[in-house]
């Protein structure tokens, strides 16, 4: 029996692993090898030590696959003037919302190939830092679709052709 107040290790290492799972970004970089695991600990801010929730983010990094980035090898075009129009002739539906072309001041952008949820993954995160708003987002089968502001295309396209292409690199393409 464990004296009061003593944690067990499991219970640590546990409470580490559901951490990392609500940031997606660490759980990426521990299975790529590029955390720094003291900084990952104090940011994690995991009741117990550092040094413990430390060896605990190395165990769980040990028992993580290796990172493998998405496919790639998609070409990328833009759809102006989208809006809420017929559901039979949209470029995306969501439940009640169907964006359709000629029917509002959206701009979608159409990837169509080798992609799927990763390459949306990557895609709508170089999208964040490059501070620009996805109004919509969805993949299925050999596309992959994003809805931003009109004035943000041409800056998403460029953004959404590089993020493929960086993919594509990571893999060797």
């Amino acid at each position: 029996m464990r004296p009061l107040g003593v944690r067990s290790s499991m219970t640590l290492a546990a409470d580490t692993r559901e951490a990392v799972r609500r940031h997606p970004f660490l759980h990426d970089a521990l299975r790529a090898g590029v955390v720094n695991y003291s900084a990952a600990a104090r940011f994690l801010d995991v009741d117990g030590e550092t040094d413990a929730v430390v060896a605990a983010l190395r165990r769980y990094a040990d028992d993580l696959p290796d990172y493998e980035s998405p496919a790639s090898g998609a070409a990328v075009s833009m759809k102006r003037r989208l809006g809420e129009g017929d559901p039979d002739e949209a470029l995306l539906v969501v439940g009640d919302t169907s964006l359709a072309p000629d029917a509002g001041s959206l701009t979608g952008l159409l990837a169509t190939g080798d992609v799927d949820a990763a390459a949306l993954r990557a895609v709508l995160g170089r999208l964040e830092t490059e501070s620009i708003d996805v109004e919509a987002a969805a993949v299925g089968g050999d596309a992959l679709v994003l809805v931003v502001g009109s004035r943000d295309g041409p800056d998403a396209l460029r953004a959404v052709e590089d993020a493929l292409r960086a993919v594509e690199d990571a893999i060797g393409g």
